[in-house]
């Protein structure tokens, strides 16, 4: 019984039937949006318009459609075709390299004419065609009238190494997903903050504990007047608030902390601090009327207590300046900060309140992952090596000369044909 499950998992159509569901739920995991909220997916995938005639969202919440990868069964997928290829590697692969290894010497004239590449030379030249082995880097064996060689062994490891590669993928997407977490934070310039908004998780996943202050946010622009890039130094600090760490990051440039991975993804406008009268420093804050999308904040300052007289704020960058309209919508003047305009009321521009989004990951698999396709790479890189076998049988004063190749068979005929013309 355990030869049999063994060998069925060994199997190479065991293995491509694993591959296929894999792929399938992977298309699954593509087409429907993941970690999502039930919300989410009410909306997009109602019961009264299912899709193919049975896709709703108590489905997609029921077989775990909503977090494909972090199934237990899709791990289970990807922990038997790992086992599978181990399998495989072990009853296929290892002894078909050790038979490779081995001398393989042709006795018979039957077993020269089953080649493709099959010739009888008339002439004894037998120490020459040793020579000519030698010289194009072939492994010689010989016993009495018997040779046998060979060359691109390592190119028989590269099935090997593939298999590695894939399972160390596998191993490290797997240990990704039961250890791995992402959390999204948007912090306020000078605040500090711990990891507690969390959007997926692994079920062995621990969230670490690290202090972090946004020590300041800011964003580049081009000639265009449009982002070129935006920017937060953020400080890591121990439990008594002292700076550990500090680094500043951008899109693309994220920074890395004891296996966690800070990423800039967004920012906001959260308010503005004006003086009014050269006495008093009020709060105000900024919202956003439109789609997130569009990048535009208003605020309304007013004059009186009934609220009812005042102008409105509107800012769509971060370039340090106001643009101010009264209350018929009528533009009177850009303000930047520190700059004073007397209105009913004298107003100073103190500062723009801004906050930064980080997305922040962990990934415990990753190494193992880029290791896998290092290794794959390699192999890609070795499979190009053929490997190439010759035999040589002298009887009765003629020559047998036969060989064959697994790949670039059209030039090992040219190799084979240059080894009859210098013979001759």
């Amino acid at each position: 019984m355990k030869r049999f499950f063994i060998k069925t998992l060994a199997d190479l159509r065991f293995a491509i039937l694993l591959l296929l569901l894999i792929a399938i739920f992977s298309i699954f995991g593509t087409i429907i949006e993941q970690d999502q909220t039930i919300e989410q997916y009410q909306n997009n995938y109602p019961i009264t318009n299912t899709i193919s005639g049975f896709l709703n969202w108590k489905v997609i919440i029921q077989l775990g459609l909503d977090h494909v990868y972090k199934t237990w069964w899709f791990i289970s997928l990807l922990i038997i075709f790992s086992l599978s290829l181990l399998s495989c590697t072990f009853l296929q692969q290892l002894p078909s390299l050790k038979i490779a290894k081995r001398c393989q010497f042709f006795k018979t004239q039957k077993q020269f004419k089953k080649l493709k590449n099959f010739y009888l030379l008339d002439k004894d030249t037998f120490s020459y065609l040793i020579y000519l082995f030698n010289k194009n880097n072939y492994s010689i064996f010989q016993q009495q009238n018997l040779i046998y060689c060979y060359k691109g062994l390592i190119g028989r490891l590269a099935p090997i190494i593939v298999h590695i590669s894939m399972i160390l993928i596998l191993l490290g997407a797997v240990i990704g997903a039961i250890g791995g977490f992402t959390g999204q934070e948007i912090i306020p310039k000078h605040e500090t903050f711990n990891i507690q908004n969390i959007i997926n998780k692994g079920s062995l996943t621990t969230i670490p504990k690290i202090n972090t202050r946004v020590n300041d946010f800011w964003i580049t622009y081009n000639q265009q007047t449009t982002i070129d890039q935006f920017y937060s130094n953020i400080s890591f600090l121990n439990n008594f608030g002292k700076e550990i760490n500090n680094q500043t990051i951008s899109v693309n440039h994220p920074a890395k902390y004891k296996g966690t991975t800070y990423y800039q993804t967004d920012w906001n406008l959260i308010g503005l601090r004006v003086k009014l009268n050269n006495n008093e420093i009020i709060q105000y804050p900024l919202i956003s009327p439109f789609t997130a999308a569009e990048k535009i904040w208003v605020s309304w300052i007013p004059f009186n207590d009934e609220l009812d007289d005042g102008i409105t704020v509107v800012i769509n960058n971060l370039q340090g300046y106001i643009s101010l309209y009264d209350k018929t919508g009528k533009f009177i003047s850009n303000l930047e900060l520190n700059e004073t305009i007397q209105l009913t009321k004298e107003i100073t521009l103190i500062d723009i309140m801004s906050s930064t989004g980080l997305q922040i990951k962990t990934d415990p698999g990753i190494y193992i992952i880029y290791t896998g396709f290092g290794l794959l790479m390699i192999s890609t890189l070795i499979s190009y090596q053929t490997y190439s076998q010759l035999w040589i049988l002298k009887n009765n004063g003629k020559i047998y000369l036969g060989g064959n190749t697994t790949r670039a068979k059209y030039e090992f005929e040219i190799e084979f044909q240059k080894l009859i013309n210098q013979t001759k």
